[in-house]
């Protein structure tokens, strides 16, 4: 009985002088920020419910998981990590543009800044968007990049928050059948209670194309 005791008591002093040990590593400080773009200025996406990401490797681990980073609606991304060799790249059938997965090699030492270029299908520029009444007025162009592209719709969205998706928002109006070029839309929020109580609002224009899971987005523009 004593012998079990006593392996019983030396298990006990090994877990928690393993937990202490684990508990004394630092966390990760160095900062790896940076930002989707396409010819050098950053795209416009979905930034909620963790809809679009990227994806860290890191070689030389018997474990080869990647590490998740998660991307903002303004196309940027950050991540606090150790210092170390990474690969970064975009999320397999993830995000509005042509999925080539291209690597992008990280040095990080204390903080790294880094650009991660991609392909657009569509983009969206000289967008012009306001509130005249009870109508929301949107007018801009929708780039063709991809030649094989087709759009799926045009949406108009508005949100309360500065947050604005097609996840997230108190009215949205799509429009099938659209092509690129000059577009002015337009949605009638007259009936719509919850703009109606917003203190503030804020609007965007996305473009899906078909066969991708997520839409390009204009800049976010506040109403009110």
């Amino acid at each position: 009985m004593k012998r079990y005791r006593f392996i019983l008591l030396f298990m006990i002093v090994l877990f928690t002088v393993t937990s202490c040990g684990l508990d004394n590593y630092d966390a990760p400080q160095s900062r790896l920020h940076g930002k989707i773009t396409y010819n050098g200025e950053e795209l416009g996406l979905r930034g909620t419910g963790e809809a679009v990401q990227l994806q860290l490797y890191q070689d030389g681990y018997q474990l080869r998981d990647y590490i998740r980073v998660y991307v903002g609606q303004d196309g940027s991304f950050e991540a606090l990590l150790f210092d170390g060799v990474y690969k970064l790249v975009t999320r397999d059938k993830n995000g509005p543009w042509v999925n080539n997965r291209d690597t992008v090699v990280v040095n990080l030492k204390g903080s790294a800044e880094v650009e991660v270029p991609v392909t657009p299908y569509f983009t969206i520029s000289n967008e012009s968007i306001s509130l005249s009444g009870n109508v929301l007025n949107a007018t801009f162009n929708v780039n063709k990049i991809v030649s094989t592209a087709n759009i799926d719709y045009v949406t108009l969205l508005v949100n309360k928050t500065s947050f604005v998706d097609d996840a997230t928002y108190i009215a949205r109006k799509d429009f099938r059948n659209q092509q690129p070029g000059s577009l002015n839309l337009a949605m009638d929020l007259s009936n719509n209670t919850n703009v109606a109580a917003a203190k503030a609002l804020f609007a965007r224009v996305g473009v899906r194309t078909v066969g991708a899971d997520q839409a390009i987005y204009s800049d976010i523009v506040r109403l009110k």
